[in-house]
């Protein structure tokens, strides 16, 4: 009878533990998906213009109108405090199943003030927005929508070219690797540095064969749960273990991917071991 009671009082107290293991893990989890982590990057390249030297690009990607802080004040001050010359925000900015134009709209045009911003579409647009419901809706003038497109950038005597893609769930297509060829061919052989925003990373290869520079990509939520050692446990378009998760990724010494693991969230609520994520890229000469 005494072992019993023994028996009994061990297995409530191993009980206990795990339950306060699980309190603690959620708590820790919960604060940090209300934190952003900085991830501060440099890329090197010879084809880099002499110019662009010390070029600071801030990504924002998968917001999924997610807040930090009143009207986004906590995620402004985290992109002011980096002094970027552009930000560029990598589709998903809404979230289509508590779609809230507003919040995307008010961070979009406040953050236009720190620094001119360029965007691209994700698959979340895609599902509740059309073009000309983006295009008009009220934007300020430092904010330009990459609708499949390009613009030049200069600096000093130099330019570098930002190139926009439209996620191919915009377009409604059905091969997204043809979609995707057909949309950069064009500027395959011509002589700019050439920046790619696209929110799809598992199209990497088409990026790379297409000679991009720099990509900046997201989608990927960083595997939404990340494993010591491991990474990302799943992801849209990329399954189980996905391999563009976050980070940087490298096809030749002249074409690197970007992914960042996002901000938000979408239909898992919680990021697990995975803060949200602001990406700060310098780019310098090899």
């Amino acid at each position: 009878m005494k072992q019993k009671l023994k028996s009994s009082k061990k297995f409530k107290i191993f009980v206990l533990c795990l339950f306060c293991v699980a309190i603690v893990f959620l708590g820790w989890n919960i604060f940090q998906n209300q934190h952003i982590q900085i991830n501060e990057l440099t890329i090197k390249s010879d084809s880099l213009p002499d110019d662009f030297q010390g070029y600071k690009i801030v990504q924002v990607s998968d917001l999924h109108n997610a807040e930090f802080g009143e009207n986004n004040i906590d995620l402004l001050s985290a992109i002011k405090e980096q002094s970027p010359d552009i930000i560029v925000v990598t589709g998903d900015i809404i979230d289509s199943r508590r779609t809230n134009v507003q919040i995307a709209r008010d961070f979009v045009n406040n953050a236009s003030k720190i620094a001119p911003i360029y965007y691209v579409t994700g698959n979340h647009e895609a599902r509740v927005l059309v073009e000309d419901e983006i295009d008009n809706v009220e934007l300020n003038e430092n904010v330009i929508v990459l609708h499949n497109k390009d613009v030049l950038i200069e600096k000093g005597e130099s330019v570098i070219q930002l190139i926009g893609v439209d996620d191919p769930d915009y377009k409604a297509v059905k091969n997204s690797t043809e979609y995707m060829n057909k949309r950069l061919e064009k500027y395959c052989n011509n002589e700019y540095f050439k920046i790619l925003l696209s929110h799809r990373p598992e199209l990497f290869e088409v990026y790379a064969e297409n000679n991009m520079n720099v990509i900046f990509s997201g989608h990927a939520h960083g595997g939404q749960i990340r494993l010591p050692f491991i990474g990302g446990v799943i992801a849209p378009h990329q399954g189980l273990f996905p391999t563009y998760d976050a980070g940087l990724y490298y096809a030749t010494d002249d074409t690197t991917m970007v992914v960042s693991r996002g901000l938000g969230d979408s239909i898992i609520p919680l990021r697990i071991n995975n803060p949200p994520e602001l990406i700060v890229v310098t780019l310098e000469k090899k």
